[in-house]
């Protein structure tokens, strides 16, 4: 008798574990970001249906997509980041690019976006942006 109550009580316990950690496991539901233009001081962010391009002072890049938010407005996407220098591109000239990271969060019409070097410590800014702004970017000379 003492064995069928330790067996059940042990099924009543596990049962209680697998339901709260399901609980605490659900995904975030997650969202697309829709096409159009961000833009503040010294970036433009144009998000398109797979991808986004972006433009800043003496720099540009891609994110990959296509670029969805948490229920939070919180995002983090890859991409590239591409340095730009002043002066002519020249045909055997060797890429800048290097992989990045995009974070940050959107409330409203104002995003917070903070470009990282993958694989290092680097951050290269952090941006205001403001939906439907074309952005002031000041491109090398």
């Amino acid at each position: 008798m003492f064995g069928v109550n330790r067996i059940k009580l042990l099924v009543v316990t596990i049962s209680v574990l697998l339901i709260a950690f399901s609980a605490d496991s659900k995904p975030r539901k997650m969202q697309r970001l829709s096409q159009g233009s961000w833009g503040g001081p010294h970036i433009r962010l144009d998000v398109e249906a797979q991808s986004a391009n972006i433009e800043y002072d003496c720099a540009n890049g891609t994110i990959a997509g296509p670029l969805t938010i948490d229920s939070k407005g919180r995002f983090t996407w890859r991409g590239i980041h591409n340095r730009e220098h002043p002066g002519p591109i020249r045909i055997d000239q060797p890429s800048n690019s290097r992989p990045a990271i995009y974070t940050g969060t959107i409330k409203g019409t104002t995003m917070t976006l903070t470009v990282k070097l993958a694989g290092s410590d680097e951050v290269i800014d952090t941006f205001t942006l403001q939906r439907g702004a074309s952005g002031r970017v000041f491109k090398c000379k």
